[in-house]
């Protein structure tokens, strides 16, 4: 969600400032959501089957999760389909706001008002006080500023690649 957050930040500055810059800072964090999002699918499925059984089991929050990529693999394609660079920018901004409004609702509401195999949701409690003892808290949110951290650098090396390839088209 950071990495999403990242890349609407991005977006409304492209649409203030239009600057290009800009843009492949927005296309370069939701691209590396979109690989968390599916690296988040994929190791989900593997722990689904041996929780669950079964790698899908069409739980709310797994039919929400493969629905909010879908919108995002829809931006990487609507980029992709206009000619026009600079009305792909705009547009592609555009969607990326409305894609990034779409992860709440998707991720954060919908699954909490039916009932799911996860927890936090239909009454099943989220990490509580018995879920998460000191000892894991020490690991777990520092690796989520790690990971966080490591989307920003990936993102961070994919847009100067585009900056610089940009430039050598210019040339």
């Amino acid at each position: 969600m950071a990495i999403f957050t990242l890349s609407l930040i991005y977006s409304v500055r492209y649409l203030r400032k239009r600057s290009p810059l800009a843009d492949q800072k927005a296309q370069a964090f939701a691209s590396v959501g979109v690989l968390y999002g599916m690296l988040g699918i994929v190791t989900g499925m593997v722990w689904a089957k041996n929780s669950w059984g079964a790698y899908w089991s069409f739980d709310v929050k797994q039919n929400m999760a493969a629905i909010a990529m879908l919108i995002y693999f829809a931006y990487f394609i609507l980029r992709s389909s206009i000619a026009d660079h600079d009305l792909a920018r705009r547009f592609s901004a555009v969607y990326n706001i409305f894609a990034f409004l779409m992860l709440v609702p998707l991720l954060y509401i919908i699954p909490r008002m039916t009932a799911s195999l996860h927890p936090g949701s239909g009454g099943n409690p989220a990490f509580g006080s018995q879920d998460l003892d000191n000892t894991m808290r020490m690991v777990f949110y520092p690796a989520i500023i790690g990971w966080i951290l490591l989307g920003c650098w990936i993102a961070n090396i994919q847009w100067r690649t585009s900056h610089l390839q940009q430039h050598i088209d210019d040339i």
